[in-house]
């Protein structure tokens, strides 16, 4: 389990900061304990309250995964490897997903090439790589400038081959906040859920999902999602069958 940090002087939603630590504490002993409901439900109060950092997801996955609760495990676990690049989250995560029932596979050419680039861009990497070749192209052009004429061609052209990468760079970041923009991510946490043709009760079942599957939804239709899995097959479920990321 991850140990608490707390480093606010105000109060955390209903609780202040004491009684937060507190509550942390009395949820790690039921961990221990083996009392995973217990354990669960006051991590959930903290992550009700307002809560909802690494620790206290990377618990409460962590929790739920020894509980059998696949679906929460991975719900929470994913929550917190977007916060956090721990190396347990992603050891527990690669627990939840061995024993996951839908190990899917399938040909993921079918996925738009927009959304497998932001898929297997670095954000935080891209944008740095723009801004630093986007200030050293400038920067190069700039020294250029104040050379001899008859000196300023390699300086030139290397200040034209680094804002080239930069506008590459930025465009790769553009699409990616794009895409991230449009699509939503979720998980299955009903143990299993049919995926229908079309959003209604009469639709005929195409597959069925199970517990700790990552999707995307793509639309909603009343009490129905349309859901993306990660072989591009598509299909309508029941919007209490997946939580978003």
């Amino acid at each position: 389990m991850i140990s608490l940090v707390l480093v606010l002087a105000l109060t955390l939603g209903q609780y202040t900061v004491a009684e937060a630590q507190a509550l942390f504490t009395e949820a790690n002993d039921a961990y221990y304990r083996g009392d995973f409901a217990t354990a669960e439900a006051k991590y959930d109060k903290l992550l009700m309250a307002g809560m909802g950092d690494p620790a206290v997801l990377f618990n409460l996955g962590t929790t739920a995964l020894a509980a059998g609760h696949l679906g929460a495990a991975i719900l929470y676990l994913e929550r917190a490897k977007r916060l956090s690049n721990d190396e347990d989250i992603e050891a527990n995560l690669a627990v939840a997903r061995q024993r996951q029932v839908d190990q899917v596979v399938g040909d993921e050419k079918a996925v738009p090439f927009t959304t497998r680039l932001a898929d297997a861009l670095d954000e935080h990497l891209a944008s740095s790589s723009f801004l630093f070749a986007w200030w050293l192209g400038f920067g190069l052009a700039a020294l250029a400038w104040r050379r001899k004429p008859g000196t300023r061609l390699p300086l030139g052209l290397a200040a034209a081959a680094v804002l080239t990468l930069a506008s590459v760079l930025g465009g790769a970041v553009a699409i990616h906040a794009s895409v991230r923009q449009r699509m939503v991510e979720a998980v299955v946490v009903a143990p299993s859920s049919r995926v229908l043709e079309f959003p209604g009760d009469s639709a005929k079942t195409a597959f069925e999902v199970h517990a700790g599957l990552k999707v995307r939804i793509i639309e909603t239709s009343g009490t129905f999602v349309r859901i993306r899995l990660p072989n591009a097959l598509e299909g309508w479920t029941s919007t209490d069958a997946v939580v978003e990321l």
